[in-house]
């Protein structure tokens, strides 16, 4: 399989992640522990999910981590 770093997709996935984590730094503290935190994770799950499916053996699985990645980001 591919290197996940090398995959346009992983990149924008990563510009996001650290777009949301700036954002977020913004919040009320009150939120850290809720809202932040669940906004955080779930950008950060983008790439990781694509990452993890470079590094499958198999298309059939990688088209399926492509095809959970695209419904985090909707």
């Amino acid at each position: 399989m591919e290197d996940f770093k090398d995959l346009k997709v992983w990149a924008k996935a990563h510009q996001l992640t650290l777009a949301i984590y700036g954002i977020t730094q913004k919040f009320p503290k009150a939120e850290l522990f809720g809202l932040t935190s669940q906004i955080r994770r779930a950008s950060a799950s983008i790439g990781a999910n694509i990452a993890e499916g470079c590094g499958r053996r198999s298309d059939p699985e990688m088209k399926k981590v492509r095809s959970d990645c695209a419904g985090l980001g909707k």
